[in-house]
């Protein structure tokens, strides 16, 4: 159907280094939009660009014809610098959607959280998409009817220990989200969340970036009948909610946990 196609969509993926972010960005470009890639990392972004040259000429999903669009752009920047956010907004075309991928973890308990903890969390979790939505509206870098997706987390109801700090800064991106969606329906910009449970990527799979102690990680599982996700689980979803699917939701949430 073509309401499931981004064909002449430009669209921004944050954190498209990795995990998430790189599976949403060969996903939708594979459905025809155009993509620009933003992270910290430059080899891997450039193996994610590689990627997507690659899958260029393959047949789009929903018409068995190559991809109208085979075009992507790369900006590295690191987020939290805002200089670098503001060369990042400088050098970004119109958008018809953004999908906030970029984010930390970092479990720890209640007792031992300390101001510096708070704030890389925040200033990754929350001040990075908040800003940089803001930043983008008021330059008009957003078209009217384009669709906002921000990741959370069903931690923010369903806790684990060591999980206050991730689950606050998730839940005040939910609070923003939903504020946003609201304001921005005079320019039928849509904004809405996914609620993801634990999903296989390197913080999972590389011991070096484990952000779990193997017990734990093994508890943790047992909550999951159907299995942890896959990071292509969650770019399907997000798929829909930056296609015209998903035209009249907005302000609301999806819960992806496999339970």
């Amino acid at each position: 159907m073509d309401e499931f196609t981004l064909n002449g969509k430009t669209v921004l993926v944050t954190g498209a280094s990795s995990g998430i972010g790189k599976e949403t960005a060969l996903l939708i470009h594979r459905y025809g939009a155009r993509v620009i890639l933003t992270g910290r990392n430059a080899d891997r972004l450039a193996t994610v660009i590689n990627r997507i040259t690659t899958q260029a000429s393959e047949p789009e999903p929903s018409t068995g014809k190559p991809a109208l669009s085979d075009s992507c752009l790369v900006i590295q920047a690191d987020l939290t610098v805002e200089s670098e956010m503001d060369r990042l907004i400088n050098e970004l075309p119109r958008l018809d959607g953004i999908v906030h991928c970029a984010g930390i973890v970092g479990p720890l308990p209640a007792k031992f959280i300390t101001q510096p903890d708070i704030d890389r969390m925040f200033a990754i979790n929350y001040h990075v998409p908040v800003n940089l939505t803001g930043k983008l509206l008021r330059k008009k870098k957003i078209a009217d009817h384009a669709s906002l997706v921000f990741m959370s987390t069903i931690a923010t109801r369903n806790p684990y220990f060591g999980g206050a700090l991730y689950s606050s800064s998730k839940a005040a991106l939910e609070a923003y989200s939903r504020t946003l969606a609201l304001e921005m329906t005079p320019k039928g910009i849509r904004s809405n969340f996914i609620m993801a449970g634990l999903v296989d990527t390197p913080m999972i799979e590389n011991p070096s970036e484990k952000n779990m102690q193997d017990e734990a990680l093994q508890r943790y599982l047992k909550r999951y009948p159907l299995g942890i996700g896959k990071p292509h689980d969650v770019a399907g979803s997000i798929l829909f909610f930056l296609s015209d699917a998903s035209r009249w939701i907005t302000g609301t949430s999806l819960i992806l946990g496999g339970e």
